[in-house]
């Protein structure tokens, strides 16, 4: 969901925000959106988080920042940023990315982010029509000096499952995705996220519902997880209305799907329901039309033939036009 800018919460709540959730005990801010550097006032939220003693990551696409401004963020406090490209040839990156010269654009301000000795993450977003050139992927990463790269499979849920269909790789495009990861490894730092839809087990989602992290929206809406809000039913509580602590301990959403207590079978019975957390609400929503349902990424749900089955049928079909959010 986008928020309306002129909704959105201005630097002093932000900088009230940042303190409730040092006060908390959280330890790192990671500025995401949409586009944080569309904000004017983000040397201010920086130094706000700074401020707080927390740990700073901007991500980000690049648009609408230079190197003076990037400056300005590092003696604000900038800790770290993570910038995402969508392949390694340029004209296959602009047009995944929708926006022309954008693959330019995002190599020169790697060389700004490195320059002005700002940690680097490249966050390489896999999918059908880039997996084939993973390898080149990771060459180019390091390249840029990248401390850390993750090679992100696109997740289907949000705006990724509206473009399924396009996105969607074939299971043996993903192996060798991995086989070249593996090989990769040695020398640097990669994480990798498989596609759920090629999984045996669920994967434990943000660490488990309301147990390590926290997203809080540009208005101010408290969400367990970035993509809560397509869970319908759920009630969000705002940093307007109630301190970030009482959110935490208290909300409905929160609440709703922390611990085990609410799993049904085959969850609430199996020796990993600690471990994966019954895996991730959207992605039952999404699926099996309920949030409270095991995850078809599990080879126990009923849905999990269904979500091969859809895999396999949407990595078959057509590549056709990218649907972009906001447009």
């Amino acid at each position: 969901m986008l928020d309306d800018p002129a909704a959105e919460l201005d630097a002093a709540a932000w900088a009230r925000v940042f303190q409730e959730a040092a006060d908390l005990g959280v330890l790192q801010v990671h500025l995401s959106g949409g586009e944080p550097a569309a904000r004017r006032d983000l040397v201010d939220i920086v130094a706000s988080a700074h401020g707080a003693g927390l740990y700073s990551n901007l991500i980000t696409s690049a648009i609408g920042l230079n190197e003076r401004r990037m400056l300005a963020l590092r003696d604000a406090g900038l800790d770290h940023v993570q910038l995402s490209l969508q392949d390694a040839d340029a004209g296959s990156a602009d047009h995944i990315a929708g926006y022309a010269g954008g693959h330019e654009r995002k190599i020169a301000f790697a060389g700004i982010v490195t320059g002005l000795g700002l940690a680097l993450t490249i966050n390489l977003v896999v999918h059908r029509a880039n997996i084939d050139r993973v390898e080149a992927m990771i060459d180019l990463a390091a390249s840029l000096r990248a401390g850390r790269i993750e090679i992100a499979h696109a997740q289907y849920y949000g705006w990724a499952l509206r473009n399924r269909s396009e996105l969607m790789p074939t299971r043996d495009q993903v192996d060798r995705a991995i086989q070249v990861v593996e090989e990769r490894r040695r020398g640097l730092v990669i994480d990798m996220v498989v596609p759920d839809y090629y999984a045996r087990r669920p994967k434990a989602c943000v660490g488990g519902w309301g147990r390590r992290s926290l997203n809080v929206t540009p208005s101010g809406r408290v969400l367990p997880c970035h993509a809560a809000e397509t869970i319908p039913q759920l009630e969000f509580w705002s940093v307007r209305d109630y301190p970030l602590e009482k959110i935490w301990l208290e909300s409905p959403a929160f609440q709703a799907f922390r611990g085990t207590d609410w799993m049904p079978e085959p969850c609430r019975s199996c020796a990993l329901k600690e471990s994966d957390f019954g895996g991730c609400r959207c992605q039952a929503m999404a699926l099996a039309g309920d949030a409270s349902a095991t995850d078809p990424a599990c080879e126990l749900s009923p849905f999990h033939g269904r979500m091969r089955e859809l895999a396999s049928a949407d990595a078959g079909a057509p590549i056709g036009a990218y649907v972009y959010r906001g447009r």
